[in-house]
């Protein structure tokens, strides 16, 4: 495998390599999640708070979150990594054909460091033929495999069965504390309409009457009043927050803080 970054995609799966440190930004979780870390560690901003994986570690993501991701390879040799996406298509099927349904309403962690077993690390071998370039996935083999991620996961920690098994799209939820928990991340407005359970028009209509404003022109705000808070108390430069706080290039936060304060974040620095 050649040294650098490498993102192998099957269907469905995903496998990871990085010899360097890799901050990917913002990332949007569609589907319910199961991974494991072959080796180095990650960083997962996700629900308000950080959440580390290392080497050897199986972990769940329920799906439609938001997420920021750091992965850091060890010292001289690579991040590696897997990820199966359970999509809504193959549960479904499932559902029916052997009559899996959801007892309750999950109230637990949305994202899980699961206890290793050997269900588990048999799986996760079953997969490494496929990550070396020797074999390719078919469609068929492919949800094959998904299937089979899901009923370990059921016999493993049965709970997750009112997780994976519920179908229902996000209910409108308090919109002014769910903003103030992710201003932060780059994702467009269609998105943060339905994570809050509504339509694009209802959200635009709820945030104004909340803050007086449009999404978009608060949401400027509040990232670049944030920047300048980290840059002039904290001490950090504007290549540190320029991603963290949600902006695509560092050319484009540096002309919006300028425009907004007057003045370079490298001169709020200097102050």
């Amino acid at each position: 495998m050649r040294k650098g970054t490498e993102e192998k995609t099957l269907p469905h799966i995903l496998y990871s390599c990085y010899s360097k440190k890799s901050s990917e930004g913002e990332h949007f979780i569609p589907e319910h999640v199961f991974g494991y870390t072959f080796s180095g560690s990650s960083e997962v901003f996700v629900g308000g708070k950080t959440v580390i994986f290392k080497e050897g570690d199986f972990r769940f993501f329920r799906r439609n979150q938001l997420a920021r991701y750091t992965k850091y390879p060890p010292l001289g040799g690579e991040y590696r990594s897997i990820s199966i996406a359970m999509d809504q298509d193959t549960l479904h099927s499932m559902s029916e054909e052997h009559n899996l349904h959801i007892d309750r309403p999950y109230t637990g962690e949305n994202t899980l460091l699961l206890k290793p077993n050997r269900f588990f690390a048999n799986y996760i071998d079953s997969l490494t033929p496929y990550l070396n370039g020797t074999n390719d996935f078919n469609k068929a083999l492919t949800i094959l495999k998904v299937k089979e991620a899901v009923m370990i996961l059921l016999e493993t920690n049965p709970l997750l069965k009112d997780v994976l098994f519920d179908f229902s799209e996000p209910g409108k939820i308090d919109l002014q504390a769910y903003m103030n928990e992710h201003y932060k991340y780059n994702v467009d407005l269609n998105r943060l309409a339905y994570l809050t359970g509504r339509s694009l028009a209802t959200f635009k209509r709820d945030f104004e009457k909340i803050y007086n404003t449009s999404p978009k022109r608060w949401l400027r705000q509040r990232r670049l009043g944030e920047a300048h808070y980290l840059i002039k108390e904290k001490g950090k430069k504007a290549s540190e927050v320029y991603l963290e706080l949600g902006f695509e290039d560092l050319s484009h936060f540096s002309f919006a803080f300028k425009k907004a304060f007057g003045i370079a974040p490298s001169a709020v620095s200097s102050q």
